[in-house]
């Protein structure tokens, strides 16, 4: 007799005991502790203290600090269900995931030991059953104390911040990171529950897909589970996004447990990444006996093209044979909790990075492997994903039993994943590659491995076994070749995290990168999100709870450091807040259009970071609470398919003069387009040279022409491309179909700019008011703190600049606040420089 598999979630009474409390743990806490409180699952101990009022929120103020107990505190969760047998010949445990060192017990029998959050367990536990009331627990060793213990046992490695989260197969960034919250805990972070069955189950589906002609071709791989002897026919079915079915069957004999079904779908339509087509997705239904998997594909092919060159080496991704010119952003988990994610505010995070036109997310390798959520609204979108094997910054054990724990989390999550789309390129570290050259970690390995077996041979074999059609980069910055420095510009990807760190963000320009992974800077969150979990008094950039939540070495001081030389420095804390809010946006908006302006020598940025974790000074461009910074407005305006921007170029005079194989004077200004479209474009530019007041001094119009997913250079004639008064004047271009393009002569600081340039009236509207601003001379980075007057307020415009005359519409949405305070929350770059 067969039953089809039917799971019970085990989500219910749960209790979260301290089995073993550390020894700084608040004292009144022990009695409490020890008798229990109520736990949520799937749930974290940190969320189940603070929701039983034990402990304050960990994100407010210096909380993170006192708390710092509970992840040197072992964990128990205790739940009691009744349970009759159903007559079913399985009855399996299943966790999807365990935070991270565990041990299982069903009525006192140990089930099981785990030690990987990034997997899934299954036990066949119908022998530690019984008709009625059964105790399931699971207790969690405390994550630092062992952490700690394993670098005592197996001998500590080079690792970055203060944990050894190296040591454990557990989110990195959970015992901080120079972004990140340390909140290392415990917990059943993913569904559990017993799933009973008979006769057969769909253990595992890889829909991997090609493209032949016109004909999509899906091969289903596909293992069983079983507990009868008899042949089992497997159905795939493929369901058409208009309609129209495909199927194909294949028989299972006794002895084997999977089959490889191939499905054609003649004239498929193709999946096409954002920007370059439709996202058609395709259904797909697994059946076996009374067992069944459903899922959704999108036919297209992926290739990665590293191969030499007269520059040196690309990287070149190519979706359905056609370059994709990457404007991306790296992703960390969006909130330190990782069960407080759900699928809206994964939608949120989509939207916020598909409006500031990002059509790739970089999944970073101290996190984890994203959620089927997050690929599915990826898949829904056409929004590229590159997801990294979770190795960041840090030296790993390769030997067991480490490693094993690795390929089984890497098989399953490899497997999981393959059906999207949108998942584009694995990616085996990062940063640890270059580390392992640039970090001094020799002397401390003696002569131990590093983790390079896993990015050269583990990972790359397990990819040919289990997913062939995605290509594989083993590191991020990684240059494709042997004998090559990890981080050369010359090949491949490179990292540039000298900006920021030590130098002043026109040193992007000296970088001819060929892709850019990483990059960014700093500033702090949106006024009301800082706020809201700082309280010194009086506010201070380094102040003890400021500092709290500035987890860089020495963030503040680079801040300071960073906008030196552009702006002026600020007389208060608010225009602190704003001086480092627009330095980030001018810096990043400095560095992408000198990158993309490389294309086709360069074929990518991706951003540190899209969005954050928890209310903190960082390098996002959306901050915890979901406001969008200055940044995020500058990076949609610069990562706009179509981009028209003023760069120095070598003129040909500087060419002829240059020494072989040295680089020519950048003396001549020119018109960048990159042209990130389908189509190619010819027009008129108008470029002009004007005074803040709107005089225009000079004028010329160019033809210009680019090419389809191409860039073209305009040398521009000296009488507009040279200053007269620097600091007065600004070069301006304007054609169809792209936004303006601004050059100044001087920085901010140095500029003679109105500090109050502009008129505002505001009015109200539905759902908010709208405020129309109309410059009286330049404005630049006109910018509305919506946040500080409401914090529930979004400016829908910001980073805008106008000539004087020009007028701009900007439209807040907000269920509270007047119009006259949104307008009172105008801030531009002229109004640091005072009256």
């Amino acid at each position: 007799m067969t039953h089809p598999p039917t799971f019970r979630a085990l989500h219910e009474g749960w209790t979260l005991t301290a089995a073993d409390l550390a020894a700084d743990a608040p004292a009144e806490l022990a009695n409490t502790l020890g008798a229990g409180i109520p736990a949520a699952v799937p749930g974290e101990a940190h969320l189940d203290l603070h929701r039983a009022g034990l402990i304050a929120d960990p994100f407010d103020g210096g909380n993170e600090a006192a708390q710092q107990w509970i992840g040197d505190t072992a964990w128990r969760f205790t739940t009691v269900f009744d349970w009759s047998d159903d007559g079913s010949a399985r009855h399996d445990l299943v966790a999807a995931g365990l935070d991270t060192v565990a041990v299982l017990e069903l009525n006192g029998i140990e089930i099981a030991r785990t030690e990987n959050m990034h997997r899934s367990y299954r036990w066949d536990v119908r022998d530690a059953l019984r008709e009625g009331e059964n105790t399931l627990t699971v207790t969690f060793a405390a994550p630092v104390s062992e952490a700690v213990a394993r670098a005592e046992r197996y001998g500590a490695l080079p690792r970055t911040n203060h944990h050894d989260y190296n040591q454990l197969r557990k989110m990195a960034c959970s015992f901080g990171w120079d972004w990140g919250v340390d909140v290392a805990g415990a917990g059943i972070w993913k569904p559990i529950g017993l799933e009973s069955w008979s006769g057969v189950r769909v253990a595992s589906v890889r829909p991997l897909v090609d493209v032949h002609g016109t004909d999509g071709v899906l091969t289903a791989h596909v293992d069983i589970e079983r507990d009868t002897a008899e042949p089992v026919e497997v159905r795939v079915e493929v369901t058409g996004p208009a309609g129209g079915t495909w199927t194909a069957t294949a028989v299972v004999e006794p002895g084997s447990d999977s089959a490889a079904i191939g499905v054609t779908v003649p004239d498929a339509e193709l999946w096409w990444p954002v920007g370059h087509g439709a996202q058609p997705l395709y259904g797909v239904k697994v059946t076996a006996g009374d067992s069944t998997w459903d899922g959704r594909v999108g036919f297209r092919t992926v290739e990665l093209d590293t191969e030499p060159d007269e520059a040196g080496a690309p990287f070149l991704l190519k979706v359905n044979g056609e370059l994709v010119l990457v404007r991306g952003a790296n992703w960390i988990p969006d909130h330190a909790f990782l069960t407080e994610i759900d699928r809206d505010r994964y939608a949120r995070r989509v939207a916020d990075a598909l409006e500031a036109n990002v059509n790739l997310l970089r999944v970073w390798g101290g996190g984890i492997y994203e959620s089927d959520d997050l690929y599915d609204l990826a898949d829904e979108h056409g929004l590229l994903m590159w997801q990294d094997f979770l190795f960041a910054c840090a030296a790993y054990r390769e030997a067991d039993p480490l490693r094993s724990e690795i390929e089984a989390e890497a098989r399953e999550n490899v497997a999981r994943l393959s059906p999207h789309p949108s998942l584009v390129i694995w990616n085996g570290n990062n940063e640890n590659t270059w580390g392992s050259v640039d970090w001094s970690w020799a002397h401390r390995l003696d002569g131990r491995g590093w983790g390079d077996r896993y990015y050269t041979e583990i990972l790359p074999a397990i990819l040919a076994e289990l997913d062939p059609t995605r290509p594989y980069s083993p590191a991020s910055p990684y240059s494709f070749g042997d004998y090559r420095h990890p981080n050369d510009e010359r090949y491949g990807t490179m990292h540039v995290w000298d900006v920021w760190n030590r130098v002043d963000y026109t040193v992007y320009a000296d970088y001819l990168a060929r892709f850019v992974s990483e990059f960014g800077f700093q500033a702090p969150p949106a006024w009301s999100t800082l706020v809201s979990v700082v309280h010194d008094e009086p506010l201070d950039p380094f102040g003890e709870q400021m500092l709290v939540h500035q987890k860089a070495n020495r963030g503040n001081e680079k801040l300071q450091r960073g906008w030196q030389g552009h702006l002026p420095d600020p007389s208060s804390i608010e225009d602190w807040h704003w001086t480092t809010q627009l330095n980030q946006a001018q810096a990043i908006r400095f560095g992408v259009e000198h990158y993309r302006s490389l294309t086709p020598h360069n074929t990518g940025t991706i951003l540190w970071q899209l969005n954050d974790n928890w209310p903190v000074v960082s390098w996002a461009a959306v901050d915890f609470e979901g406001h969008r910074k200055p940044l995020w407005h500058a990076l949609r305006d610069v990562y706009a398919p179509r981009l028209a921007t003023l760069q120095p170029r070598p003129s040909e005079a500087s060419r002829a003069e240059a020494w072989e194989g040295l680089m020519p004077e950048f003396d001549q200004l020119a018109l960048v387009l990159v042209n990130d479209t389908g189509e190619a474009y010819s027009g008129a530019f108008t470029v002009t040279r004007e005074s803040f007041d709107g005089t225009v001094l000079t004028k010329a119009v160019v033809e210009a022409s680019v090419a389809a997913r191409d860039g073209a250079t305009i040398a521009l004639p000296a009488e507009v491309a040279a200053f007269g008064d620097p600091k007065a004047e600004f070069i301006r271009a304007e054609g169809d179909g792209f936004a303006p393009a601004f050059r100044y002569g001087a920085e901010v600081v140095d500029q003679a700019l109105d500090p109050s340039p502009f008129t505002v009236a505001a009015e109200a509207a539905e759902g908010g008011c709208v405020l129309h601003v109309t410059a009286t001379s330049l404005v630049r980075d006109l910018f509305c703190h919506a946040d500080k007057v409401d914090p529930a307020a979004r400016a829908e415009q910001g980073m805008i600049t106008l000539r004087a005359g020009e007028s701009a519409r900007i439209a807040v949405a907000s269920p509270g606040g007047e119009p006259e305070a949104f307008a009172a929350a105008l801030r531009c770059a002229n109004d640091l420089l005072g009256e």
